[in-house]
This record gives C-alpha cells, structure tokens and sequence, in this order.
C-alpha cells in the first residue's frame, strides 16, 4: 500500500523505526516525568543514528542531566528504537 492511498502511512509505518515520528511517540512517554521536576525534552536533529536533543528547563542545568540523558532517555529510545546508536546533548 503507497502513501497515495486513503490508509495513513503512519499506519503501517514500523514503531522501531528510526524516524522523528517514533523517537517523538518514545520521549512522550518520559516527558512527564522530565516534566514534574520542571523539565523537558526538545529533539534538535537526527543524524543518521545519532539522536540530538536539546535538555529544556530545570533539565538543561541540572547537575544530574547526564545521568538523566544516558541512562534515561539514550536507554529508553535505544530500546524502543534498535537504530539509535547514540543521544546527544546540544546546547
């Protein structure tokens, strides 16, 4: 089925698919929790497997945001998304 035809391509697009579309389905579901502490997450760019993202709020100063990008959001889209290779943090 094409992109031309009346179904979505969303649907039948694959949920571990490296694309903008599921790395921002995966961060939505961390964002809540970035959020209660007074952060976010912000996606600047994919380059190739590498996901750039951009640390907001109390997030982007907070003495723990390596942790909090390595071991919680790196961890979370490497699993949901086996493409991603790496997450980095751009200012």
């Amino acid at each position: 089925m094409t992109a031309e035809t009346s179904t979505p391509a969303t649907e039948n697009a694959d949920p571990r698919a490296l694309t903008l579309d599921n790395v921002e389905r995966t961060l939505d579901e961390l964002r809540p929790y970035l959020m209660a502490d007074g952060g976010n997450v912000e996606v600047v760019e994919i380059d190739g497997p590498i996901v750039k993202v951009r640390l907001q709020g109390a997030c982007g100063s907070c003495p723990s945001s390596t942790m909090t990008l390595k071991m919680g959001i790196e961890r979370k889209l490497r699993e949901a998304i086996p493409e991603v290779a790496e997450v980095v943090q751009v200012l």
